[in-house]
C-alpha cells in the first residue's frame, strides 16, 4: 500500500524542519530574552565540534562515548533522533543499540512501523516472517529507505531484540481527520494541546507564521495524534510486567523528540520514568544536498534541545547518482510506474506510465526498495535490462543511465 500523500508530505516537512534546526545550531547573532542560546545548546556552538564528538548540552561538556553510555544507561527509555535520509544518523543509532545490548535487555520502538504492524513484527521476531515479507511490511508502513535501517534490523534479529511499532494506524488517522473525537472516545489517545513551545515550533514548521495558522490546525492536530500515540505505546511498554527488565530504545525523527516536548514529555505524563535524549546533529549541508534545505522562521525555545548532541556529517546514500526518472508505487502485483519524467532515462528507454516492473538485470523486483538498492550499485553510462508488463504484454527494455539534464 502506498503511504497517504498528505501523511508523506507532513513527514517530509518534519524531516526537513529537523535538518534546518540542526543547521541553525551553527549560526550566531540571534538572541531573545529567556531563550536558551545556540538554539538549545547554551554553552557551546555545535559548529565548533569535530565530527564524532559528543556534547552534553546541559553542562556544555564534551564527553567520550563511554561517558555518555554510562550516563544514558541509567535511563529506562533512550530516545535517539534522526534526519530520516542521513545514513550517519542511523550509524549512531546502531552503535548505541550495540553497546546497550552488551549489558541490558532491549526492545526497539520505531516510528517507522504502525501499531497495526505489531502482529507481523512479532512474527519477524520469532523468525516466522521472511525478509521479503518484512521489507514489504516496512514499505507499507513507511515507504522507501529500507536500506538505511537494514543494519539495525539485522542486528536486532541477530540479538533477538523485539521491534515495536509506535505510530497510529491508518484507520485511526482517517477517522481522526473526519472530525474531532467525542469526549472519552477510546479510539484515540489522550491529547494534550497546551504546550506553547511545541505549538509555536510546529506551526512555524508548517507555515503558521505566514498567517495561515487556522488552515494548519488540522496538520498540527495530526502531529499531536502521532506523538501522543507513540507516547502511549511507550507507556504501555513500561507498564507491561513482561518488560520490567527491559530498556526501550526509541528511534524517531528528531522533531518528535527534540526539546522533550514531543514523545518524551507525553510518555512521561502517562508514566513518570527516567529517559535520555540523544540527537545525531548536523551543522553543515554538503553543496550537493543544498536543495534539501527549507526556509523556516526561527522560533526560540527556552529548553535544552536534548541531553546529548552527537556531531555527524550529512550523507544520503545514492544521492546525485544514477536515476531512472520515474515515480514508483507498491502494489500487490509488484512495483508499478506511476509517472515517467520527461527527458529521463526511463523515457528514453521507452518505459510508460502504468508499466509494472518485473525484474532488473535478472533480479525479481518485489518492492520499491529493490529497485533503489539495485540503482545504487550503478554508475553513469552503465546499462540495465528490465522486464516489465504493459497491459497483457511482457516486454524487455534496456536502460542506459545518463546524467539528468538540469
Amino acid at each position: 500500500m502506498n503511504p497517504n500523500p498528505v501523511t508523506q508530505s507532513i513527514r517530509t516537512i518534519l524531516a526537513t524542519l529537523f535538518l534546518f534546526w540542526l543547521l541553525v545550531f551553527a549560526r550566531e547573532g540571534y538572541s531573545e530574552e529567556f531563550a536558551v542560546p545556540n538554539h538549545g545548546s547554551p554553552y557551546l556552538d555545535l559548529g565548533g565540534l569535530g565530527t564524532g564528538q559528543i556534547l552534553h548540552l546541559p553542562t556544555g561538556t564534551v564527553v567520550s562515548l563511554k561517558q555518555m553510555m554510562d550516563s544514558i544507561s541509567a535511563s529506562r527509555v533512550i530516545y535517539i533522533g534522526e534526519t530520516h535520509d542521513n545514513i550517519e544518523a542511523h550509524k549512531v543509532q546502531l552503535r548505541i543499540i550495540q553497546l546497550l545490548t552488551e549489558k541490558y535487555q532491549l526492545a526497539i520502538g520505531l516510528e517507522m512501523f504502525r501499531r497495526s504492524a505489531q502482529e507481523k513484527l512479532n512474527l519477524w521476531h520469532q523468525g516466522q516472517l521472511s525478509q521479503k515479507e518484512f521489507k514489504n511490511l516496512f514499505h507499507a508502513n513507511w515507504g522507501k529507505g529500507f536500506n538505511l535501517y537494514q543494519p539495525i534490523f539485522e542486528f536486532a534479529q541477530s540479538k533477538n531484540l523485539p521491534l515495536i511499532g509506535l505510530k497510529s494506524t491508518r484507520e485511526v488517522e482517517n477517522t481522526f481527520r473526519a472530525g474531532d473525537p467525542a469526549p472519552g472516545d477510546k479510539l484515540y489517545p489522550e491529547i494534550d494541546e497546551t504546550d506553547p513551545y511545541h505549538r509555536a515550533f510546529a506551526m512555524s514548521a508548517f507555515g503558521g507564521h505566514k498567517g495561515t495558522a487556522k488552515a494548519l490546525e488540522k496538520p498540527y492536530r495530526m502531529l499531536l495524534l502521532w506523538e501522543e500515540t507513540m507516547a502511549q505505546t511507550v507507556s504501555e511498554f513500561l507498564r507491561n510486567p513482561a518488560n520490567k527488565d527491559k530498556k526501550l530504545v526509541v528511534l524517531a525523527g528528531g522533531f518528535h523528540i527534540q526539546y522533550g516536548f514531543g514523545i518524551p514529555k507525553r510518555a512521561y505524563r502517562r508514566m513518570p520514568h527516567n529517559y535520555s535524549i540523544v540527537q545525531p546533529s548536523i551543522t553543515e549541508i554538503p553543496e550537493d544536498l543544498k536543495d534539501r534545505e527549507m526556509t523556516v522562521e526561527k522560533v526560540f525555545i527556552p529548553l535544552y534541545a536534548s541531553d546529548y548532541a552527537w556531531k555527524v556529517e550529512y550523507k544520503v546514500p545514492g544521492h546525485n547518482k544514477v536515476k531512472l526518472g520515474v515515480r514508483l508505487i507498491q502494489e500487490k502485483e509488484g512495483v508499478r510506474i506511476k509517472f515517467v519524467a520527461e527527458k529521463s532515462n526511463a523515457r528514453t528507454a521507452g518505459m510508460k506510465n502504468g508499466d509494472l516492473l518485473l525484474s532488473m538485470d535478472g533480479t525479481t523486483l518485489s518492492g520499491v526498495d529493490d529497485v533503489l538498492e539495485l540503482l545504487g550499485e550503478k554508475n553513469f553510462d552503465d546499462h540495465s535490462t528490465f522486464q516489465l508488463q504493459r497491459n497483457t504484454e511482457t516486454l524487455t527494455v534496456e536502460v542506459v543511465f545518463k546524467k539528468s539534464e538540469k
